[in-house]
């Protein structure tokens, strides 16, 4: 079995960049075709900034070239990549194949599981009884939930804003041999509890999964009810969103999705995880989605429609996490040189879903594995071609590569 690769951990603290190839783009399976095109820049607006360009034929062509590129460079199954910005037009595009089975090409209607793009759904239900009252971002963490290391001084804003110090439970060092395992979020608790606190509360970033875990919890003892129906109803339909954005009760996975490839289960061979149970993830990762939801949610979450504005401002307060000067990590949100939103990583598919304020831009991008390419994320790679023709002055993630830190 290869070394193990702490699942969702990699939101976005380890989303390192690397440089675009430039040899030239192969030719690749894709629901739309796409011819060469020639370089086309960004036009400076009147603020210093960069204006998003018209989305013409020409800007689609190279998008295309870019996107089949990096398709080549990382061996990733399929993608489907979403742009869209007001008055600009629209990008839409999939390209490579949803099932190595079958050879059934990945479309734009394909659900995906989301990872870690889980976690603005459940911020987002904490922030909204923030708003009813019903408790406080400044509320320690032992004021809901008994036995938590430092409890008594963590607390809910440092749970969200991932500086609670808690150990990461799929950090473990055995838990990638348990991955296919149900868990109950007691289960996961108990094996990040076992372990000391990496650091005191607020200290610095460090990203963990238990903080959710606990955030999750807490949602299910204030209102009564369980987490799945909170998000479902609270949440997901609250922002409009379709019944194919769903937080599971099991491993419901609503039909058609594109079939999800990993190397990191154990064995260490290539594997089909569409199946397999997110309970290791529950409110740190466990959703599912599809394009025309992650598109609308992703300038839900990023403009605070389901919250009051002084709580949203709070959420967008973003604290440096110690890697990429000016970009930093709120409450369960990111903002990359003014990319606005989260990504997703778990066996089997990766998501990036932003919204960039100065264009009212929405990017989406969404991938049937979640193997790395030469140690990068590679939503991280087709979200850097991507911006880098859209968006040069808004380039995702950034910055040059950076060797992740194993927690």
């Amino acid at each position: 079995m290869r070394p193990t690769r702490t699942r969702m951990r990699r939101a976005w603290v380890a989303v390192a960049a690397a440089g675009l190839l430039t040899a030239p783009a192969v030719a690749g399976s894709a629901y739309g075709a796409a011819t060469p095109a020639p370089s086309v820049s960004a036009v400076p607006s009147s603020d210093g900034g960069t204006d998003f360009p018209q989305l013409t034929p020409a800007v689609d062509a190279q998008l295309d070239a870019a996107v089949r590129q990096v398709l080549s460079d990382t061996k990733v199954p399929g993608v489907t990549v979403g742009l869209w910005a007001p008055g600009k037009g629209s990008y839409v595009r999939s390209f490579g194949v949803s099932d190595k089975v079958t050879g059934a090409a990945m479309k734009p209607d394909l659900g995906v599981r989301i990872g870690s793009e889980t976690k603005t759904f459940t911020v987002t239900a904490l922030l909204q009884l923030v708003d009813q009252g019903k408790l406080s971002l400044d509320d320690p963490i032992g004021k809901y939930i008994t036995g938590v290391p430092n409890g008594n001084r963590i607390t809910l804003r440092e749970l969200a804003g991932m500086r609670s110090g808690l150990y990461n439970y799929s950090e473990d060092p055995s838990f990638d041999a348990k991955i296919t395992s149900t868990f109950t979020p007691q289960q996961l608790l108990d094996i990040s509890f076992k372990h000391p606190v990496n650091f005191a509360p607020n200290a610095k970033f460090e990203y963990s999964n238990t903080n959710l875990i606990l955030l999750g919890l807490v949602i299910e003892k204030i209102t009564g009810r369980p987490l799945h129906d909170v998000i479902n109803q609270d949440v997901v339909k609250a922002a409009g969103l379709s019944d194919r954005t769903l937080f599971p009760i099991g491993n419901e996975f609503p039909e058609p999705r594109a079939q999800g490839y990993t190397n990191d289960l154990p064995g260490g061979k290539i594997t089909n995880a569409t199946e397999l149970s997110p309970s290791w993830a529950w409110a740190a990762g466990a959703m599912v989605s599809d394009l025309q939801d992650l598109r609308s949610w992703a300038k839900t979450v990023a403009t605070g429609t389901l919250l009051k504005p002084a709580t949203q401002a709070q959420r967008l307060k973003t604290q440096p996490i110690g890697i990429i000067p000016g970009d930093g990590y709120g409450l369960g949100i990111f903002n990359v040189q003014g990319w606005i939103g989260h990504n997703g990583s778990l066996p089997g598919y990766e998501t990036l879903t932003v919204y960039l304020p100065q264009a009212q831009a929405t990017m989406v991008i969404m991938l049937n594995t979640d193997d790395l390419s030469n140690g990068q994320e590679p939503s991280t790679l087709f979200g850097e071609a991507v911006t880098r023709i859209v968006t040069p002055d808004h380039l995702y993630p950034g910055h040059k590569p950076v060797e992740p830190k194993s927690g």
